[in-house]
């Protein structure tokens, strides 16, 4: 008699499940690190409106803050060039601070509801005001701020 050699069903089948409880750990952890990852686009765009709106308000006569999203999208000189964010993760809008656009400004960073970020509950919207202020909100309206802006 020849000595077979090879796997047998049940050793195979060992080492899918093996492989499965790794890939369902693996996975979720990698979704979770890349969606902390992409938070940076609304981040950065938000920063970049900022240092812009301050740009926008010293060239204008008389000097006030951009207010719309024509303002936004439109390019420099008469606007700010930024229609959105790097990647097209999160959706942006600009509005008038709460003393109107001669005082201050507030810019606005929603996520995209369908994009890749949109299962992102954490973060689902991040906000700057004309004194650098940043807050963040998850979908369900709770302050996330310390989560999202690192």
């Amino acid at each position: 008699m020849k000595h077979q050699t090879g796997f047998t069903l049940v050793e195979l089948m060992i080492v899918v499940v093996v492989v499965s409880i790794l890939m369902g750990i693996a996975i979720p952890s990698y979704r979770a690190y890349t969606m902390r990852a992409n938070r940076v686009d609304a981040t950065s765009a938000l920063l970049r409106i900022a240092a812009a709106q301050e740009k926008f308000y010293l060239q204008s006569n008389p000097a006030r803050y951009a207010t719309t999203a024509a303002e936004l999208t439109n390019a420099p000189p008469n606007g700010l060039g930024i229609p959105s964010t790097d990647r097209g993760y999160y959706n942006l809008a600009v509005a008038a601070g709460p003393g109107g656009a001669a005082t201050g400004f507030i810019a606005l960073a929603i996520v995209d509801p369908l994009g890749n970020q949109a299962a992102d509950d954490d973060c689902g919207l991040f906000t700057i005001n004309e004194q650098g202020q940043r807050t963040a909100q998850s979908n369900g309206g709770m302050v996330t701020t310390d989560v999202c802006w690192r």
